[in-house]
């Protein structure tokens, strides 16, 4: 039987994000609104994306090794139900792991997803219906 058709990952759009809470100390917060004033800085949120960048970049040589090392799929990778169902119609039950987002059509039922999915490892954001993220709630690692 022929495999189904290779599930690849896609760019995310630059305007796809995830919002995150941090709290830092008054001083640490004084200092950014600093550099901001004085035009190093857009503003607070340029400061940490920057500030994010530039510690991922010194990091990676080893993220690369870790991100092979664990098999994971990076950037944006989409299921939707006829995805799944040539998995399943080949026989298959997929190991999903992403660095990035995940994310299961609207079309993609619990049962579909349980009879298709073997597990989940997501770093970064899980998209999928409040019933699919239930039935897969002992399989997402």
């Amino acid at each position: 039987m022929p495999s189904p058709p290779a599930l690849r990952p896609t760019a995310a759009k630059s305007t796809e994000s995830e919002k995150i809470t941090i709290n830092l100390g008054f001083v640490d917060l004084g200092q950014i609104d600093l550099l901001v004033a004085e035009s190093f800085y857009a503003n607070r949120t340029d400061f940490i994306r920057t500030a994010i960048r530039n510690q991922l970049a010194i990091h990676g040589d080893a993220l690369k090794q870790m991100v092979a090392r664990k098999l994971l799929v990076l950037g944006l990778q989409h299921f939707s139900a006829a995805d799944l169902e040539a998995a399943r119609a080949a026989g298959q039950r997929l190991q999903i792991r992403v660095l990035g987002l995940a994310s299961f059509g609207q079309d993609v039922t619990p049962e579909l997803a349980l009879a298709t999915i073997e597990s989940i490892t997501v770093l970064g954001a899980l998209q999928a219906s409040s019933a699919v993220k239930a039935a897969l709630a002992d399989r997402i690692h």
